[in-house]
C-alpha cells in the first residue's frame, strides 16, 4: 500500500516528492534550501550531480510505503532506468519550508 503524495505530512516534504515524480527540475530546486546537501548510502554527493544522474536523466520515481518524524523520514519504493526499483529509505531536515539536506539509503 503507498500513501498518495498530496497526503504526505511534511510539505516541504511532499513538494519535494512532487517534483521527483514529475520530473520538474525547477520545482525540485525551489524546495531545497541554498546549499543544501545529500547523502547516498552515507556518502555525502555532489547534490547537483546525484540529481541529475540518479533522478532527472534516468526518470526518477518514488511511491511512499510509509512516514515517521512527523513526515520527514520515508520508506519508499524508488525506481529509475538505471538501477531498476529498490525499497529505499530517506530522511530529511528541513528548516524554514525548505529542505536543508536528506539522507537516503536501501531500506
Amino acid at each position: 500500500m503507498t500513501i498518495p503524495v498530496d497526503r504526505l505530512s511534511e510539505p516541504a516534504v511532499r513538494a519535494f516528492v512532487e517534483a521527483l515524480n514529475s520530473g520538474d527540475r525547477d520545482a525540485f530546486m525551489a524546495v531545497l534550501r541554498p546549499g543544501a546537501t545529500m547523502s547516498d548510502e552515507g556518502s555525502d554527493r555532489d547534490l547537483a550531480d546525484w540529481t541529475d544522474k540518479e533522478i532527472f536523466s534516468s526518470r526518477g520515481h518514488m511511491e511512499v510505503e510509509s512516514e515517521s518524524d512527523e513526515g520527514r523520514s520515508l520508506v519508499a519504493r524508488y525506481r529509475n532506468e538505471t538501477w531498476g526499483e529498490m525499497r529505499t529509505t530517506w530522511r530529511f531536515t528541513v528548516e524554514n519550508g525548505k529542505i536543508a539536506r536528506f539522507e537516503t539509503r536501501q531500506a
